[in-house]
């Protein structure tokens, strides 16, 4: 998946830099249900990946980098060994975008995140 921009700023290119630092961090192909709540509204996808510092879903609308986006990412019960599914609420930025067999793919560093509590 590339950049989309074709001469990137200052400050697209510091996102950039940082994407890639955290891009080493072992990834891990989980489909999980995420609801997102960005600038254009709210809506439901799914995980490609997830890492410790980061996120890969498809989605239909435009995110531009280095906007910010709540998310919530649902682990289910079974999974983690709970009697209810685990839900992560995430605050991050959008490191990368792209298109890939006529998908748009986010790419997503996760700035903060925190267990809903029941």
């Amino acid at each position: 998946m590339s950049n989309q921009s074709g001469n990137p700023s200052g400050g697209a290119k510091a996102v950039r830099k940082r994407y890639a630092e955290v891009q080493g961090a072992p990834r891990f192909p989980v489909k999980l249900p995420m609801h997102i709540k960005s600038q254009a509204g709210e809506s439901d996808t799914e995980s490609d990946n997830i890492s410790a510092n980061g996120v890969l879903f498809h989605h239909d609308i435009d995110m531009p980098i280095g906007s910010t986006i709540d998310f919530t990412i649902s682990f289910p019960a079974d999974v983690v060994g709970s009697d209810a599914d685990v839900k992560v609420q995430c605050r991050g930025r959008v490191a990368r975008t792209g298109e890939e067999g006529g998908r748009r793919g986010v790419g997503v560093v996760i700035d903060e995140y925190h267990f809903e509590r029941r």
